[in-house]
């Protein structure tokens, strides 16, 4: 029963981290079809967040960081916050004007990933991580 615990905790923690390293190549590089950084500025920009070609920098490396601690399980709640981050200014500044739902540009998806992200970070990266080779 604990190994199928610790390869949940490992499937969680690599979608979301190898997703957000994703969304960090797409915001920095224009990778996935994204925009880059100068049109993430641009976006960051037209919604309040400035100056926007730093904070989009900003934002892309507490994802990519954030995202490659999540998926190693290395320092696990540091990579969680890194990670919630950039999640609570999406919702303060743009998402959670259009209410829940994800259909109308609502924060769902955000809080999912909020609550995964501090769930994981309670209960531990699991065996199958870097932070539990290094106890």
């Amino acid at each position: 029963m604990k190994c199928l615990m610790d390869l949940g905790l490992f499937m969680i923690r690599a979608v979301i981290g190898l997703l957000m390293i994703g969304h960090a190549g797409k915001m920095l590089f224009g990778l996935f079809g994204g925009g880059g950084l100068l049109k993430t500025a641009d976006f960051f920009e037209s919604i309040g967040i400035r100056p926007g070609v730093f904070m989009a920098i900003s934002a892309g490396l507490l994802e990519l960081i954030g995202g490659l601690l999540f998926a190693a399980g290395l320092w696990i709640q540091v990579g969680a916050v890194l990670l919630i981050i950039p999640m609570v200014v999406a919702i303060a500044k743009f998402h959670g004007a259009n209410g829940i739902w994800g259909e109308k540009n609502g924060y769902e998806y955000n809080l999912v990933l909020i609550i995964t992200l501090i769930g994981i970070a309670f209960t531990g990266a699991g065996e199958i991580s870097i932070d539990a080779l290094l106890k």
